[in-house]
């Protein structure tokens, strides 16, 4: 038995927890606005026989582990991978992915003793949680395996580093600790790339967008460093359901790649509640909080024994939640054990996330709250319901989150709590729109100049690059950076000599370039609390400024401190303990300036005018609001003065000029009326987009204009939050007829008299909105 399980006696007998689950979904203080219970039933498993060539070694290894037949998509993956072929295999939450790529790879290290490999994971807290995996298995009751292998990140102390590159047959890491340490310093790694035989990439839906296009050329250093030492690895990818796995795939390693993606393995059952929280003004259509809601959730489940987690998507929305929930939860006990809860977020320190997530194993803490940092396959033991507060922006987001809840089988439960969000509500308003819809697809752009362009830097960095190379399609890079090359050596940065380019500049190009974000220039949060001085976390440079101004609230792991100076020159943030009754919110104003108009086009339905092409925005974080806790109002404003970012970027522009259908909706509105229209529109594009391409809400930028200075006619620019793009303006061309009778559909279908937050916003204007959106929906309902 699992130890997590041992502190809830009750719920380890499947018709105990079944009776518990009843009763609170029969619960009067809930069932009144459960929308929708569905029920996914149990999935029995497709088996098949460990291959006859598995080493007897292996074979052992899995028996002592109680695995006499492997389901069918391992089998699948094995014959692929063996064949030579670059594979990736998607399969649910908890379908056995890990034994996919863990078989073929000991088999070949058991083959040959030389053999490498190198397994790549998107966190360093995965890397962790996968090496224990694998180290069960190699040092198993069956004896040891003659593999040795070895984590390799930044947590990793520097006196087990050389041992790791020298010794290590399997290579733990992640992309960050690939890009800036071990590519860098190749030559340091001569043994283990020139026998480099596999790659696993894990994870590798979360490689999207702006990370998913750093990864891409992350890879392309690899193999051309790979290829440089004679070696070319198969790659091994790993993901959950995704609506686009073989291209995203071939576009991340730049090869064919075969699909699998029948799972084979059982699935327990799954009781998914669809939740709207009560309305507390009918008129407004407010809605009591999603965080009140989810925290009484949380609480009522935790209190019958069932161990849980809150998905809360943001630090600050993570930190009140489980700062709320230890409040209700300070003086109950279950068999004697107080009922612990932990928040887990990005910026925690390694030793925090560690001793967090060793809890949930264990059975120390019987829940947590955490933002999408725990969506990926970390075990965190036996977990039997998620809540999920807020649609997280993405289906793949979603069942990865709900798939956290019943890794041991049984019956699971997952609550999604609807926020006033207009696509919330949409979700509410139509379920089963939502069971139906199909998995995004994941969007990324290797190409995109700004980011090419800085791992073009640190592949000349690691390896000359040569003309013959990169005619003959020999270099993973292609012809493509001949522009960025030359680029480069006109600003001094490479000198061509002989068909050959070559590194010429001083700096170490890696160390300054960010994977996750468009700065490497990382803001340390210090607490300075009666002389402390204690790094406690770390922020992104554009994050920081919207959310560790001075005077903002910080709070860690259940703490509040008040910003006392944020030092963006020294990239250091000065906090203090403190006890306040409100958290802070920044407020962001935006400027845009068009630079170039690429494409231009109609929307079918003559609704508005499109223009493709780059823009300038200007951000500026000028004032911020005070929250006070537990009832969320607004107790007063503070001034914020930071420098503006700039940021050069894509946009898709909608015109409304006055021959399209919109466009003559406006006429004869004032400035004021038409603001309100265009502000109501633009928040729901924000909201609503992220479900027609795979993205965030904050990777998107929406800038209403009543009267656009480059267009001189009311206009509305969606954008992309990141240097020169990820290709989220271009999905959303053939995306934008659909988006908008979305959006006219949501509004349409609002119960509200006037304007709430669940369409055009409480300040909006409803009426005119849908008149605004009348021919929209006299399309819809035409076809």
């Amino acid at each position: 038995m699992n130890k997590a399980n041992t502190q809830a006696p009750e719920t380890e007998n499947p018709k105990a927890q079944e009776r518990i689950l009843d009763e609170l979904l029969t619960n009067p203080a809930f069932a009144e606005h459960i929308v929708l219970e569905k029920r996914l039933p149990a999935v029995p498993p497709s088996m098949a026989p460990i291959p006859d060539d598995v080493d007897p070694r292996l074979k052992e290894a899995l028996y002592s582990r109680g695995i006499q037949a492997l389901y069918t998509h391992q089998v699948n993956v094995w014959n692929h991978v063996r064949s030579g072929r670059h594979t990736i295999v998607v399969t649910p939450t908890a379908s056995g992915k890990t034994l996919c790529y863990n078989l073929p790879t000991l088999q070949a290290l058991l083959e040959d003793e030389h053999a490498r490999a190198l397994y790549l994971f998107p966190t360093k807290a995965l890397s962790q949680d996968q090496q224990a995996e694998l180290n069960e298995l190699v040092n198993g009751k069956s004896g040891v395996l003659p593999i040795k292998v070895c984590t390799y990140d930044g947590d990793t102390p520097d006196s087990l580093r050389i041992a790791a590159r020298d010794t290590g047959r399997i290579i733990v890491s992640n992309p960050d600790m690939l890009h800036a340490g071990i590519l860098p310093n190749h030559p340091k790694w001569i043994k283990f790339f020139s026998c480099l035989k596999y790659v696993v990439i894990d994870e590798a839906h979360t490689y999207r967008g702006v990370f998913g296009s750093h990864v891409a050329n992350v890879l392309r250093r690899l193999l051309r460093i790979a290829a440089f030492y004679g070696s070319h690895p198969v790659m091994i990818l790993c993901s959950a359901t995704i609506g686009n796995p073989k291209e995203l795939a071939e576009q991340l390693i730049g090869q064919p790649v075969s699909l699998v993606d029948k799972n084979g393995a059982p699935r327990g059952e799954k009781r998914i509640v669809l939740y709207n929280p009560p309305l507390v003004d009918a008129v407004q259509g407010i809605r009591r909080s999603v965080v009140t809601e989810s925290r009484r959730w949380t609480v009522s489940l935790l209190r019958s024994g069932i161990k849980t987690i809150l998905f809360a998507h943001s630090r600050l929305k993570t930190e009140v939640a489980a700062s709320y929930i230890r409040e209700d939860l300070a003086n109950i006990y279950t068999d004697n054990h107080h009922i612990r809860v932990e928040p887990y977020r990005g910026g925690l320190l390694p030793n925090e996330r560690r001793e967090i997530e060793k809890g949930l194993r264990d059975g120390t803490i019987q829940g947590v709250v955490s933002t999408n940092a725990l969506e990926l396959g970390i075990d965190i033991g036996g977990l039997d319901a998620a809540v999920v507060a807020g649609f997280p922006g993405s289906f793949n987001s979603f069942w990865q989150q709900i798939g956290r809840a019943g890794r041991r089988g049984g019956t699971s439960v997952a609550i999604f709590i609807a926020s006033s969000s207009p696509l919330d509500q949409y979700i509410i308003n139509h379920p089963d729109w939502f069971f139906r819809s199909s998995a995004e697809e994941a969007r990324l752009d290797p190409d995109n100049p700004y980011i090419l362009t800085d791992h073009v830097k640190c592949a000349a960095f690691e390896l000359p690059f040569t003309d013959a190379d990169m005619d003959l399609g020999r270099d993973p890079f292609g012809s493509k950076v001949q522009d960025v090359l030359e680029y480069l050596e006109e600003e001094g940065i490479v000198r061509a000599v002989s068909g050959r380019w070559y590194w010429a500049d001083r700096s170490y190009p890696a160390e300054s370039i960010s994977l996750r974000s468009a700065t490497a220039d990382n803001v340390a949060i210090i607490d300075t609390t009666q002389g402390r001085n204690i790094v406690i976390g770390e922020m992104d440079r554009p994050s920081a400024k919207e959310l560790v101004f001075d005077n903002a609230v910080y709070m860690h792991r259940g703490r509040q401190y008040l910003v006392t100076k944020l030092d963006i020159q020294k990239r250091k943030c000065l906090v203090e303990e403190a006890n306040v009754n409100y958290y802070t919110d920044a407020l962001v104003k935006t400027d845009i300036k068009v630079l170039s108009e690429d494409e231009k086009l109609d929307v079918p339905g003559s609704w508005c005018r499109l223009v493709l092409g780059d823009v300038l925005v200007r951000s500026q974080v000028a004032k911020f609001k005070k929250i006070r806790f537990h009832t969320h109002e607004n107790i007063g404003y503070g001034t914020i003065e930071l420098p503006e970012e700039e940021l050069q970027t894509r946009s898709l522009a909608l015109l409304l000029e006055s021959d399209t259908s919109l466009g003559t909706a406006l006429q004869g509105r004032d400035e004021q009326e038409i603001g309100r229209i265009l502000s109501g529109i633009g928040s729901l594009i924000k909201r609503i987009a992220p479900i027609f391409v795979l993205c965030d809400q904050r990777d998107i930028g929406i800038s209403e204009r009543v009267r656009d200075t480059h267009f001189m006619v009311p206009a509305l620019y969606i954008y992309d939050h990141y240097p020169g793009g990820t290709g989220l303006a271009e999905a959303l061309v053939q995306k934008i007829p659909s988006l908008v009778q979305t959006v006219a559909e949501t509004v349409a279908a609002c119960p509200c008299e006037s304007g709430c937050p669940s369409c055009v916003g409480p300040d909006g204007d409803k009426a005119a909105v849908l008149d605004f959106l009348r021919p929209v929906l006299d399309h819809g309902g035409k076809s």
